[in-house]
């Protein structure tokens, strides 16, 4: 079996599997709503909020639109915040449905500034919205969003989008203790799920705005959800087979007490493959490690040679699959996902495959790092 060493989607253990496989019910039946009553307020306790929280067959990205379409309007003043290739979608959604984007976008490896923000809202008042990523999977870097929601919703007391779908459930992300309107998650991170299934967290504030929202939507009115959700139903048919497995799934993770256990969790095999690379002298892009993720690590591809050539070769005689760059860091970078169903042997598979892999494609490992 493969080393599976991506962002998302992760591997899943096979008792997830299991669970996935029992025999197909009636999502119109009472089986189906005491099920998704029960994952649905499992998984509010796991985003630690009391705000409404809905289940959504589609990717993350389906849920970042979800977010955009339920709370805004054509023409509205937003400021997006962006520090790489997931950022840069979420501003290109609000976009493609009318908003007003005031982007402020950070350097690849970046963290976004708190006090550049402060001041691009003071600049800008208009702004009603600020849409901004926890965790960045295309650079590795988790942006301080305690102190930016502290910002927005304190200072200038405005709404914040956030998408959080690398991060919920592997990262410290308490909704409600800071403030966050609407919190958007997928399954196939640190759920250990297969992709198709998204979730999304939506505050008064939220519901207040979906008011006035006149974006378009349909199938990602949450308005439908929340009327079917009191009857335990979702408004279209949904992926019955992944809320088998992502309702086991949650009811495991909230089974080691808190959620603190699994932030701890991926705090030290996120350091431990840190460290291991950086031993081998192979550079992070995270330039404050202070901010570097705890669910994927993004490091320079070794120069004099291709990310092409090492993934191929991880690929083809290591069975371990890492994953390319993104955005303005394609062909530059190759990441290594850890999060969610993940130990430290897998990790030290990768590191046994890049020290013989290396010299093979002319590098040797003390001599890796990015200039």
């Amino acid at each position: 079996m493969a080393n599976l060493r991506l962002p998302g989607p992760t591997p899943v253990p096979p008792d997830v599997y299991k669970a996935m496989s029992k025999e197909m019910i009636d999502h119109r039946g009472v089986e189906f709503a005491e099920m998704l009553r029960r994952t649905t307020a499992n998984l509010k306790r796991a985003f630690q909020t009391e705000n409404d929280l809905y289940v959504l067959t589609s990717s993350g990205t389906g849920a970042m639109e979800a977010a955009v379409v339920n709370t805004l309007s054509p023409g509205e003043r937003v400021l997006g915040v962006t520090i790489g290739n997931f950022g840069d979608r979420f501003l290109k959604i609000a976009s493609a449905y009318g908003a007003s984007v005031n982007e402020l976008k950070f350097p690849d490896g970046d963290v976004a500034i708190p006090e550049q923000i402060r001041q691009a809202l003071k600049d800008d008042p208009d702004v009603t919205t600020v849409l901004v990523t926890h965790n960045e999977t295309s650079t590795g870097i988790t942006n301080d969003l305690e102190t930016i929601a502290g910002i927005v919703k304190g200072e200038f007391d405005k709404m914040i989008l956030v998408d959080a779908i690398s991060s919920m459930g592997s990262i410290k992300l308490p909704v409600d203790e800071w403030g966050l309107d609407v919190v958007v998650a997928g399954s196939q991170k640190g759920w250990m799920c297969p992709p198709g299934l998204a979730m999304i967290s939506f505050s008064e504030r939220a519901w207040k705005a979906a008011e006035t929202s006149k974006m378009p939507k349909f199938y990602f009115s949450l308005a439908e959800a929340e009327k079917s959700l009191k009857m335990g139903q979702t408004p279209w048919t949904p992926a019955i087979s992944l809320l088998f497995g992502l309702d086991y799934a949650v009811q495991q993770m909230l089974a080691r007490g808190d959620m603190q256990a699994v932030y701890d969790f991926h705090q030290e095999i996120a350091q431990y493959t840190r460290d291991g690379l950086k031993a081998m002298g192979i550079g992070l892009v995270a330039k404050d490690e202070r901010f570097a993720s705890n669910t994927v690590t993004a490091a320079w591809v070794p120069e004099g040679i291709t990310d092409e050539a090492l993934l191929a070769m991880l690929r083809d005689e290591y069975d371990i699959i890492a994953a390319e760059g993104r955005g303005l860091l394609t062909g530059r970078v190759f990441r290594i996902g850890h999060m969610g169903y993940v130990n430290q042997e897998d990790i030290d598979d990768v590191f046994g495959a890049l020290k013989d892999a290396l010299p093979k494609l002319g590098r040797q490992a003390s001599a890796v790092g990015q200039a």
